[in-house]
């Protein structure tokens, strides 16, 4: 495993995503701009927004993004152009304030999250435009996943750090209340907590690699933590950026892009690991 460094930016990266054609794509938050990179390694600006976080990328090109700043999911085009808001403010009539991180099932229904201590939320729209709430009372639900037979969303609770598992009865209905899939490792020796008083243990973007293993960009740790289907820790891999916020892998699994960077709103920068 090695770690390469991409690019450096003044503004904290999120929301790393790769198109069908090899286009990297990441968020800058209050840098308000969705940047892009091509296979050649040119980076240039792609959409200019307000606060974009996370974001998915569909097969069309299109673009899903949580747009902290306007409280809103939007779908752009692969122009870099707002097609729709899917929701503004309010979903399944109870109101949300910060829509940070989403997932995307199989017929293109889609979970967020909304990211408030003690309070927050996740939610669904099915593909049809029906809205509903999954769960509420969590302390900062960020990242979440979809397992790939679609039974289980996987949320990370930043300020609990662990790893919480809703179990689906069907798309966007909770079959029970959630559990505790994984309470991942603590960092004991935490970095400047006077300067970055919020980034000892946040677990923040997840996703699954191509054997069912979660991938936990750990904020404030520097690294990825592994952990197996049945909920157990594997192992930590450094990503070389203190403040790790996202992840997402290449086609053939054998490369990772991270995002985040040394503090917010900056410095910022993507690396690049290399597992193979």
């Amino acid at each position: 495993m090695k770690i390469e460094t991409v690019t450096n930016l003044d503004f904290y990266t999120e929301g790393p995503g790769l198109d069908g054609f090899g286009n990297l794509f990441f968020t800058t938050l209050t840098g308000g701009v969705i940047m892009k990179m091509d296979p050649s390694g040119e980076i240039s600006e792609w959409s200019r927004l307000q606060c974009p976080n996370g974001q998915r990328i569909l097969d069309n090109g299109d673009h899903l993004v949580c747009e902290t700043g306007m409280k809103s999911i939007l779908q752009l085009n692969s122009q870099g152009n707002i097609v729709r808001t899917l929701v503004n403010q309010k979903c399944a009539g109870i109101s949300f304030s910060s829509p940070n991180d989403l997932a995307i099932d199989s017929e293109g229904g889609v979970y967020f999250t909304d990211s408030v201590r003690h309070s927050g939320k996740v939610f669904y729209i099915s593909s049809s435009g029906d809205e509903r709430l999954l769960t509420k009372g969590m302390d900062y639900p960020n990242g979440i996943a979809l397992s790939h037979d679609e039974k289980n969303v996987f949320v990370a609770e930043s300020y609990t750090n662990r790893i919480l598992v809703l179990e689906l009865s069907e798309p966007g209905i909770c079959r029970k209340p959630p559990r505790v899939f994984v309470d991942l490792p603590k960092n004991q020796n935490p970095i400047d907590r006077q300067n970055m008083p919020y980034t000892a243990n946040l677990p923040d973007g997840i996703a699954f690699d191509d054997e069912g293993n979660l991938w936990v960009a750990h904020y404030g740790m520097g690294a990825l933590q592994v952990v197996d289907q049945s909920g157990r820790y594997i192992t930590s891999v450094p990503t070389g950026i203190p403040a790790t916020s996202n992840l997402c892998f290449t086609k053939d699994y054998k490369n990772i892009y991270v995002s985040g960077g040394s503090g917010e709103p900056g410095p910022g920068m993507i690396h690049k690991v290399i597992l193979e």
